[in-house]
């Protein structure tokens, strides 16, 4: 049965990663806040984000130089305010962070211990602050010790948003799968953020962990909420090819700090793509290797970096060497396999520089959302920074506002009694797979209409099966996630449909 009595906050944040945390910690201490985990509370896209945070933070840098960087990037799609507004904000943000106790990497220059910044690709300073090689980690743990601390933060774990609710146009919280009761349950609240991370889970490879479902963006736009950039889907160069690897990613500062891509016969091939090699934007680096893999018929390429000094590659990248040397990979003497994984997605729920969707009382952070940031394409680095920067705007707007709102707690509870049978988790599996299967071959890194129609067609297909199947059987998280995959497919392979050019991450033979 559904819970009769519903749970009531203040502010609603649905997500336990870095936009989510860093909202609630941004929130004053006087607010009621609740925070929901599909799963367990690290296990998020911010926690296995290796690379680093991008922002200006040393005299040879420059504000200006990190906005053309990016908008370079984003290939004339990207919001010129967004952009300023985000690397203005830069500096602050890594402050705050500090402030909280993240321990960046620092190095010794005249006796003096400073932080030490790298370079990814498309930038053209040494910008990235970094914990190593697991600076997600790090940012993710922090701020999950200071939200534990808080006494006005409510942790939920195993908690899965179903969808929204809108009451007189607004958005007033959420109905909620509680996981481990089995049950449905409603939160209530003067305002609700969506911080749900994004949709690359929406394809066979990813780096990303399996809760990047595109949730929000699906239940964004369920409620009305309006949805850009879709085609955008970028697609990291380097996951680690490797049967027990999982999604393991080898960061992008591995190329910065001198790493090779190479053939199997040792050949570089990126020099002959592009000036900056590979130090390339991502999705140039990543339609080389796919290039390459297919000309060749290859299953994976490989990156090396074993020409360094062993020390140094120990000390900078501790996890992967770690890791690798597990599946019995030694990075300091050999090449590692490595093939594209859907990485980040670029578009998704609109909003304006202070994290409002169209909906009101409804805010998006991190991944979820579309700032205009990244436009066509993501630089390096610059994500944790929109998540940092947007979560801050989000909490003064919201804090400005909560004292002028009320809700109506009068909601009906969510309905189960349409529920006829226990579910065959078969189906959704199988359909699961067919649907991230297709989106690879058909949406993925090269495209043309005429996979996309064939994409489509699918799509149109597996949607009555699952409806279908929604309104017979009882809720499981595996089947809202079902739910709202297929709902993200669709609005990516009408975006792409729509993108009759060659931009960005959007590549298509016909164009």
């Amino acid at each position: 049965m559904s819970q009769k009595k519903p749970h009531i906050f203040d502010v609603l944040i649905i997500g336990s990663g870095g936009a989510g945390l860093s909202l609630a910690l941004r929130l004053p201490k006087t607010c009621k806040i609740a925070i929901l985990s599909k799963g367990e509370l690290e296990e998020n896209a911010t926690y296995h984000a290796q690379g680093g945070i991008a922002a200006v933070l040393d005299n040879e840098d420059s504000i200006n130089s990190h906005i053309e960087d990016t908008l370079k990037a984003g290939a004339g799609m990207c919001d010129k305010d967004a952009v300023r507004f985000t690397v203005e904000h830069g500096p602050e943000a890594i402050q705050w962070l500090i402030n909280q106790g993240v321990n960046f990497t620092r190095k010794i220059i005249n006796h003096k211990r400073i932080y030490h910044l790298t370079r990814e690709g498309g930038h053209s300073h040494r910008r990235i602050i970094h914990a190593a090689d697991s600076t997600g980690k790090e940012v993710e743990l922090t701020m999950l010790d200071r939200a534990k601390e808080a006494n006005n933060i409510s942790l939920f774990r195993h908690h899965i948003a179903i969808d929204l609710i809108k009451q007189d146009k607004n958005c007033v919280g959420a109905y909620v799968y509680n996981e481990p009761k089995d049950k449905c349950e409603t939160f209530l609240a003067k305002a609700t953020v969506l911080a749900t991370g994004g949709a690359s889970r929406l394809y066979l490879y990813s780096s990303n962990p399996a809760v990047a479902s595109g949730d929000g963006i699906a239940m964004g736009h369920r409620i009305g909420c309006k949805i850009n950039d879709m085609e955008f889907n970028q697609f990291h160069p380097t996951c680690l090819y490797h049967p027990q690897a999982g999604s393991f990613l080898i960061t992008e500062a591995m190329r910065g700090e001198g790493a090779y891509l190479l053939l199997p016969d040792g050949t570089r091939f990126m020099p002959k793509v592009h000036p900056l090699a590979e130090l390339a934007p991502r999705d140039i680096v990543a339609r080389a290797i796919d290039y390459e893999m297919k000309l060749y018929g290859l299953r994976h390429v490989y990156l090396d970096i074993s020409h360094k000094d062993s020390k140094f590659i120990k000390n900078h990248f501790p996890g992967i060497y770690r890791n690798c040397l597990k599946l019995g990979i030694d990075i300091t003497k050999e090449p590692m396999p490595v093939v594209p994984a859907a990485h980040y997605t670029c578009g998704g729920i609109k909003v304006d520089l202070k994290s409002r969707t169209n909906i009101k009382g409804l805010y998006a952070i991190g991944e979820v959302s579309c700032t205009g940031l990244h436009g066509a394409n993501r630089i390096a680095s610059n994500s944790l920074l929109e998540c940092m920067v947007f979560a801050k705007a989000a909490a003064e707007d919201i804090a400005q506002n909560l004292k002028y709102i009320s809700i109506d707690t009068n909601v009906n509870p969510w309905d189960e009694s349409w529920v006829t049978d226990s579910n065959e988790e078969v189906f959704v599996t199988h359909n699961w797979e067919e649907i991230r299967t297709f989106m690879w071959d058909y949406v993925g890194i090269v495209r043309s209409n005429k996979r996309l129609a064939r994409a489509q067609h699918r799509i149109n297909m597996l949607k009555k099966e699952i409806q279908e199947y929604y309104g017979n059987f009882r809720i499981t998280k595996n089947l809202i996630e079902l739910r709202n995959l297929i709902v993200v497919a669709e609005l990516t392979v009408k975006a792409a449909t729509l993108r009759q050019e060659n931009r960005g991450l959007h590549y298509s033979l016909d164009y």
